[in-house]
């Protein structure tokens, strides 16, 4: 295999020849963030090798490159660990980013997966002739029965059309681009959205003598991180394992009103569906709180009502307000990507997510698998790795069983086979 050039040693189940295409035995992974490693990590528990593919040239790029600096986990670290391998004991309850990029680094480190960098998938479709996937790079084309798309719901940040905002003579940035506030020092600053981002970022902007406007479009649910020095989240699940959904809805807004106080009265209003059946139906994650709630209330952060357009130097508010502003953050969130690479398949809605509602959104047809994309964070990207490695690893045993030369039917042209 002179053409490797040593380039592959590490990957011993895949050839490829001077036409750039690869054959990969085990699967083909799509992403090298936590959802890419869970699933390579199981899938090498069941004895299967993979190969994942990652645009960037780090593994949990969102977490490295868009994530801002005072960002830590929102839940205790017991509920945002992958299989197999949990967090140092010496790690806090809430780790910091940095924390878990470690974790993330010692978890690809612990179980040798090697994501191939630097290689943007461009387009994957099935081929009905050979039964294959093939997944197309700038560099090359990999083929393989099973494809795992792990780009997970967060791949791309949402840029809102908000009307005049081209004429805005300040700075635009989306949390994506933000580290810290100190680049905004004693400005006026207009945040746009009011999910977790948009209120850490509103909190963090504070610390910098900053005047944060933070727009609140629609309703929300913000719930105090702890009631009684444990996790809300924690309180919730252990709830719901014994009593009806809607009672623990009901028991969680009794305690966060006791605890925060009412937040329609400073212009939090809250969904008439409870925090976790909203969560269930919409995927909208309620706000856990780390401080600034207190803010708001005492002045710092101003609560305002929807853009109705931005000016050159400012914005006008849905309630007639306007107010000068010196830079406009975009707290947006993220979507899918997944549209605009994997051709030919109906598995997912034109937002790029399963069709399939949680729990059973992992698993397509013909070898495709999805991890990531159930809406319930890493718990959930925990529990789809652990079903593809299993449903991948029965196939896998069932094929070698068969016939161990299966994998090598392909045409000749298109492979180079190991000797």
């Amino acid at each position: 295999m002179g053409s490797y050039k040593g380039e592959e040693q590490h990957h011993h189940h895949h050839h490829r020849n001077e036409s750039n295409c690869v054959l990969v035995h085990g699967p083909i992974i799509v992403g090298a963030g936590p959802s890419g490693l869970a699933t390579s990590a199981c899938l090498k528990q069941q004895s299967v090798p993979s190969l994942i593919l990652e645009k960037s040239d780090c593994i949990a790029s969102l977490w490295q490159h868009r994530t801002y600096e005072r960002l830590k986990l929102h839940l205790p670290k017991q509920f945002c660990e992958l299989p197999l391998l949990g967090f140092p004991h010496n790690f806090p309850k809430y780790p910091t980013k940095h924390q878990f990029i470690s974790y993330m680094e010692t978890y690809a480190s612990h179980f040798s997966i090697k994501p191939r960098f630097n290689q943007a998938v461009i387009k994957a479709e099935f081929d009905h002739v050979l039964g294959f996937w093939r997944v197309k790079t700038q560099d090359f084309e990999y083929i393989s029965r099973w494809l795992i798309v792990a780009t997970g719901e967060n791949a791309e940040p949402v840029i809102p059309d908000i009307p005049g905002i081209d004429r805005f003579k300040g700075r635009v940035v989306h949390t994506s681009l933000y580290k810290s506030g100190s680049v905004f020092k004693n400005q006026r600053v207009l945040v746009v959205g009011c999910g977790n981002s948009g209120m850490e970022v509103c909190l963090d902007l504070c610390r910098f003598n900053v005047i944060p406007h933070m727009v609140v479009r629609n309703t929300v649910h913000v719930l105090p991180r702890e009631m009684f020095g444990f996790s809300t989240f924690g309180i919730a699940m252990a709830l719901v394992k014994w009593f009806p959904l809607k009672l623990v809805d009901k028991l969680l807004l009794l305690l966060a009103n006791f605890t925060l106080g009412n937040t329609d009265q400073i212009g939090l209003r809250r969904p008439k569906t409870g925090p976790i059946e909203l969560k269930n139906v919409t995927g909208k994650t309620p706000v856990l709180d780390v401080g600034a709630l207190s803010q708001i209330k005492s002045g710092k952060i101003k609560v305002m009502e929807g853009v109705k357009e931005i000016t050159r130097n400012g914005a006008k508010f849905v309630d007639g307000q306007e107010k000068e502003i010196d830079s406009i953050i975009l707290a947006t969130g993220y979507k899918s990507n997944v549209p605009t690479w994997l051709k030919g398949c109906e598995f997912f809605t034109k937002d790029g997510m399963p069709k399939s509602p949680f729990p059973n959104g992992w698993k397509a047809e013909k070898g495709l698998y999805t991890v990531g994309f159930t809406g319930r964070g890493l718990l959930g990207t925990a529990s789809d790795a652990v079903n593809i490695a299993k449903d991948i690893g029965e196939q896998w045993r069932t094929i070698k069983e068969c016939n161990d030369s299966n994998f090598n039917y392909l045409p000749q042209r298109n492979v180079v086979q190991n000797k």
